[in-house]
């Protein structure tokens, strides 16, 4: 009884690891298609568009994970391995939605999500990244 209830605290603790660190990529991913620093404009500036994309960005890739590991394999590393896979695919599909949302739409999209006063696009390109998300998670199971 102990000994399973240490393994799946184990499991816990390297499932939410490799969910963080997925966020973290997430995170990187919106610092690279938006100019300037995205800390900057979401912590000191408090730029209401891109803290909505980032928002987004980041539920999307925790419904991803957490739907990853709620359809998890028997095995323990094929979980593992499938929710660092997912969570990739997904992470690569929320940037692609961008770049399309981006070329459809008229100017830069990330200099819109980069303006201080709120934005529709922001609002769209967030929608749009979730909905890239659950596309994603529906794949999963």
């Amino acid at each position: 009884m102990l000994e399973d209830l240490l393994e799946g605290a184990g499991r816990s603790i390297v499932f939410g690891l490799v969910g963080i660190g997925l966020m973290a990529v997430g995170y990187l991913l919106i610092d690279l298609l938006t100019p300037g620093k995205l800390k900057d404009l979401i912590f000191v500036e408090r730029n209401p568009n891109a803290s909505l994309l980032l928002a987004a960005n980041q539920l999307g890739i925790s419904a991803i994970v957490f739907t990853a590991i709620f359809t998890s394999y028997e095995s323990f590393a094929e979980g593992l391995a499938s929710t660092v896979l997912f969570g990739l695919v997904g992470i690569g599909i929320m940037g692609l939605a961008f770049l399309v949302l981006d070329w459809m739409t008229p100017g830069k999209l990330g200099e819109v999500i980069c303006t201080p006063e709120r934005h529709g696009g922001a609002l769209v390109s967030a929608a749009s990244h979730f909905g890239a998300a659950l596309i994603v998670c529906a794949c999963i199971s």
